[in-house]
């Protein structure tokens, strides 16, 4: 099979190869393979600019069962991997029923989903893990951590894990979407239905929604929500919260009582 990938892709996806340092000569790189449209174009992707990289690097899937009971068949991803003469490995596990027990399961899931993945890449001596999140993702991650955890962050387009060893990259940071699931509709393969029950009734589903319908009203909101999350964006924040002793301190300090009188 003849693998390309049109200029606007590959200048993208190299651009923030270049730009983060994701990748070097002789990298042996593991892909959290799920069966979605997005993992599916990275492999895709990764083969297409291995055979024109001016460094070598191989790359393998990695594909973790959660145990929900309605799944992606792993004879179709396993296919998958077979026509792009990569190794596929596969890893059964009950994070569903240990998802569905937390108030926010999407969060246990990916944190043990990408467990699974690491410890696969460190027994078949993989030293980086590589993961399909695109532009919209790290958008709607960064509006979430304001929502639901009072801190302004996202994730990185590359992390080193200390406690594994592990490198990981995200190569399609500045790719959207919707360009990703237009490619994959001419692709060979079909990505496999996400099974997760919890599917349009999460945290970043309801993010999803707020970013699209304040984009439709006025287009700038995503652009201006992804400025914010360059360490370039000025910000104009509050000071810190004092603690009860530093505002015991200042109110003393702004009204000139007798610091023994005070409670």
């Amino acid at each position: 099979m003849r693998m390309s990938l049109p200029r606007h892709y590959a200048r993208r996806i190299w651009r923030a190869i270049i730009e983060f340092e994701l990748l070097a000569p002789k990298d042996q790189i593991l892909v959290g393979y799920s069966g979605g449209k997005d993992s599916l174009f990275l492999l895709y992707a990764l083969k297409a600019l291995q055979a024109k990289s001016p460094f070598p690097f191989t790359f393998a899937a990695a594909h973790v069962e959660l145990g929900f009971s309605e799944q992606p068949g792993v004879e179709e991803l396993a296919a998958v991997c077979q026509d792009l003469n990569i190794p596929f490995y596969c890893q059964e596990t009950k994070i569903a029923d240990l998802a569905a027990k937390d108030d926010n399961p999407c969060s246990t899931c990916a944190y043990f989903r990408r467990a699974v993945v690491n410890r696969i890449a460190n027994t078949e001596g993989y030293n980086k893990v590589a993961l399909a999140h695109h532009h919209d993702d790290a958008v709607e991650t960064f509006f979430m951590s304001q929502l639901y955890s009072g801190q302004l962050q996202t994730f990185l387009p590359k992390s080193m894990l200390d406690e594994t060893g592990l490198t990981v990259i995200r190569p399609l940071v500045y790719l959207r979407e919707s360009k990703i699931k237009e490619f994959v509709e001419n692709l060979p393969w079909k990505p496999t239905p996400n099974p997760c029950p919890f599917q349009g009734r999460t945290h970043r589903f309801r993010v999803k929604e707020l970013i699209r319908g304040l984009t439709s009203e006025n287009p700038s909101v995503y652009h201006n929500v992804a400025a914010c999350m360059r360490k370039s964006a000025a910000p104009i924040l509050w000071p810190a919260a004092l603690d009860r002793e530093a505002m015991r301190e200042k109110h003393i300090k702004i009204m000139n009582l007798d610091p023994d009188g005070i409670n």
